[in-house]
């Protein structure tokens, strides 16, 4: 059995500035298994959230292919794509992009409300996860009445809500104080085993991405196995 829910091969992305062509990435190949927590590491402008943005769909290469789940990801229709994203991925960004004007419950209910899900069948779902996150005190808080740390919980549990095969994390901790960051990444960590959901997560703290299975560098467009 094939136990490999999201590749890549030989994935590039150029951008053209004037008459010069930069190469951000190429020639990437990457596998990651079911339950499997990969971190990816590099130099600020290395190219880390590009590659995580290409593997999410949410930017398109200059070449290579993406497979999500078995399905390749760039011969579908933009509908199609939002449609195997809101099934099988989620995202946790540096920036966590929550609705302000809504509580922390209403947030992580989004993206089943948006797949047409029964609201009376969401809400019950929205607040486990939510307690799992350790926020069971915090349903009806608006985003602003939350500190960062309760933020990126709240994030996560939006990501976790529609049981994705796995989970794209941008600089998680990016924002966070040491302490926050500690608690973010151990919870990463807890619910990639008490779930079993693959983790990609890209971050500058060597000493957090260390504690994944797998740590790649993407070094001079290349990505290279430290672990």
């Amino acid at each position: 059995m094939n136990d490999v829910i999201l590749s890549c091969r030989d994935l590039a992305k150029s951008y053209h500035d004037g008459t010069s062509v930069i190469d951000v990435l190429s020639h990437i190949d990457l596998e990651v298994k079911s339950s499997e927590m990969v971190s990816i590491v590099g130099n600020s402008g290395s190219g880390k959230s590009t590659l995580l943005h290409l593997l999410g769909g949410l930017d398109k290469p200059t070449s290579g292919q993406v497979w999500i789940s078995g399905k390749e990801l760039f011969v579908l229709s933009e509908v199609e794509k939002c449609r195997l994203r809101n099934n099988f991925l989620g995202f946790v960004y540096q920036f966590h992009h929550l609705l302000a004007d809504f509580t922390a419950l209403e947030n992580v209910s989004m993206p089943l409300l948006i797949r047409g899900v029964n609201p009376k069948e969401i809400q019950p779902k929205a607040e486990h996860l939510l307690e799992m996150v350790g926020l069971k005190d915090r349903f009806t808080h608006k985003i602003g009445e939350l500190s960062g740390g309760e933020r990126q919980r709240v994030a996560i549990a939006r990501a976790l809500v529609i049981d994705p095969l796995c989970v794209l994390a941008d600089e998680p901790t990016g924002n966070l104080d040491p302490r926050n960051a500690e608690r973010v990444f151990e919870l990463f960590l807890d619910l990639q085993k008490t779930m079993r959901t693959s983790v990609v997560i890209v971050t500058h703290d060597m000493r957090l991405a260390k504690r994944a299975q797998r740590v790649l560098q993407i070094e001079d467009g290349k990505l290279v196995s430290l672990v």
